[in-house]
């Protein structure tokens, strides 16, 4: 690994986002979000159908690096951080976040924009920016995508902590293993998908985020595009009837 903050690796058919300041438990500096954007690019660009968004070192994102932040850093970092986080909903691969050790406040927001989410058994994601006087646009953005009102009142007001077992338990993490798997799991579950039939997983998540226009058909909104596979079924298995 480099000194870069954000990595990427381009795999057959799927790539990994790799936040790469260890040694500040991947702690955000202000060129993070452009240069998420650029390794997001990079890998749709290069054909992954999944990406794998995780920290190095077996810690996922532990915020922002308030350190760096201290002079301010302007509109360039505001505009980026919200620019990615458009990028993520518009992003028509299917992206996997690890949750490892922790993702807190700013690190939380780019868990849960994930797609589908590897948590440890001993993670914790944290949405704590009401106990310090800061407003959270992204993680509510999500929460409100992802969760109902209930569960993100319990994060985003309540500056809730959930461990993982608590996120898989609610919905919000899609596999549950041990802590030290996590990054594993997820990379052989990335693998995994990027080699099903090429447009099956887009035209899915692009049918999942299609809006239901007023007083529409909720059938003729989840059709998928041409190219991205069609709404019957090429082979049906017949059941199996035994005596």
């Amino acid at each position: 690994m480099t000194g870069a903050p954000v990595l990427t690796a381009l795999h057959e058919g799927w790539g990994e986002l790799v936040l790469n300041r260890p040694e500040r438990r991947n702690a955000l500096a202000p060129v993070s979000a452009r240069d998420l954007r650029e390794g997001l690019a990079a890998l749709l660009e290069g054909g992954a159908r999944v990406i794998l968004l995780r920290g190095e070192g077996g810690t996922f994102c532990s915020g922002l690096d308030i350190d760096l932040f201290q002079g301010g850093a302007g509109a360039a970092w505001a505009a980026d951080w919200t620019g990615f986080h458009r990028d993520l909903h518009a992003c028509p691969a299917v992206v996997i976040c690890a949750l490892e050790r922790y993702a807190i406040n700013a690190g939380a927001a780019l868990a849960l924009a994930s797609d589908l989410m590897v948590a440890g058994e001993g993670a914790v994601l944290t949405v704590g920016e009401a106990a310090i006087g800061m407003h959270t646009p992204m993680n509510l953005a999500w929460l409100r995508l992802r969760a109902p009102e209930t569960v993100a009142a319990q994060l985003a007001l309540g500056a809730g902590r959930m461990s993982g077992a608590d996120l898989h338990r609610l919905g919000l993490a899609w596999a549950l293993v041990p802590d030290g798997e996590v990054k594993d799991h997820a990379r052989a579950a990335s693998a995994r998908m990027a080699g099903w039939p090429a447009g099956t997983l887009a035209g899915i998540k692009a049918a999942l985020r299609r809006p239901v226009p007023e007083g529409g058909d909720i059938f003729d909104a989840v059709q998928a595009r041409a190219g991205q596979g069609g709404a019957g079924p090429s082979r049906v298995a017949r059941p199996s009837i035994r005596g």
